[in-house]
């Protein structure tokens, strides 16, 4: 993208505006799986210094990864404090939230990795549900190809905001996208060892769609509404009630993924039975309303679009 604007800019009798280079902790030539090499222009000891610093997703054990990367957080956090902006892209956060740049930041990574990040760094604001985040010069972006999205931000501040509409029309992005929700998969948080608390989750999980009470819930563990809550809350990160409705709204998405029948059909189907709460808290949960996530995903409203 950045060397599709440099020719943008050439064709216009313009200056070049950026200048790519690839920095490793050696130049030995890297095999990732033995379908690409990459050989570094520049290594972490040389003396330059640069404006913009990209960390690309990271694969692997996340700890081992990190241990390994060292020289690069050093690195990083040398260019930061000399006036560099960093951006990770999707699980790049998780080598950037190594540098201690992010304490008390927020910051966002791929929605399946939320878990891990939390527990690795505590002290940072993950945010998972967010496309970008912008705070202090350091800037994060979601799961996978929203790191495109993240890429247009030092486009349109460094070439301006018609290079950036040029640029989302060229290679395809929906730059109005600002949260990944909708693809958010809800499986539960049951890593804890709490084991009363993971048979209220079950439950809640094959009941989801009768009403379910907070108080039942309770006696299920047998435990006051309060103590239950409070444990709850420290086991799974969620309320009694936003874990009832993020199952429901789980179920609900499925429905309209996949049933031929209307929105009002699958909102029955999950234990709603008021229009406005339904809507209400399905695009709290997924940042748009139910129809919109129908059409957008269920074939056969596809096809009669």
């Amino acid at each position: 993208m950045f060397s599709m604007v440099n020719e943008g800019l050439a064709r216009s009798g313009k200056a070049l505006m950026f200048k790519v280079q690839l920095v490793g902790r050696s130049k030995e030539t890297r095999i990732t799986n033995g379908l690409f090499s990459i050989t570094p222009e520049l290594v972490v000891q040389d003396a330059f210094k640069t404006d913009l610093i990209i960390i690309p997703a990271v694969h692997g054990n996340m700890q081992k990864v990190v241990t390994e990367n060292q020289e690069f957080v050093a690195w990083i956090v040398k260019q930061y404090k000399n006036g560099a902006e960093v951006v990770s892209l999707c699980i790049g956060a998780f080598l950037l939230a190594s540098t201690g740049l992010l304490k008390g930041r927020s910051c966002t990574t791929h929605w399946l990795m939320a878990e891990e990040f939390k527990k690795m760094y505590p002290e940072v604001n993950l945010v998972p549900y967010k496309i970008i985040t912008d705070e202090g010069g350091i800037y994060t972006s979601g799961g996978a190809y929203s790191s495109l999205n993240l890429i247009l931000y030092p486009v349109e501040k460094f070439a301006g905001r018609n290079m950036v509409v040029r640029s989302s029309k060229i290679f395809e992005i929906d730059i109005d996208r600002h949260s990944q929700s909708p693809f958010i998969i809800f499986h539960g948080q049951k890593e804890h060892q709490d084991d009363a608390v993971k048979k209220v989750q079950e439950f809640m999980e094959h009941n989801f769609q009768n009403k379910i009470t907070v108080e039942e819930l309770a006696e299920m563990c047998f435990l006051g509404r309060r103590n239950f809550e409070r444990r709850f809350k420290k086991a799974t990160s969620n309320t009694v009630v936003e874990y009832i409705q993020r199952v429901k709204m789980e179920a609900a998405k499925m429905g309209l993924e996949t049933s031929p029948g209307n929105v009002n059909e699958v909102m029955y189907s999950v234990g709603y039975s008021d229009t406005k709460a339904f809507r209400t808290t399905f695009k709290k949960i997924t940042g748009i309303l139910p129809l919109e996530y129908r059409n957008k995903y269920n074939k056969e409203a596809l096809e009669m679009a």
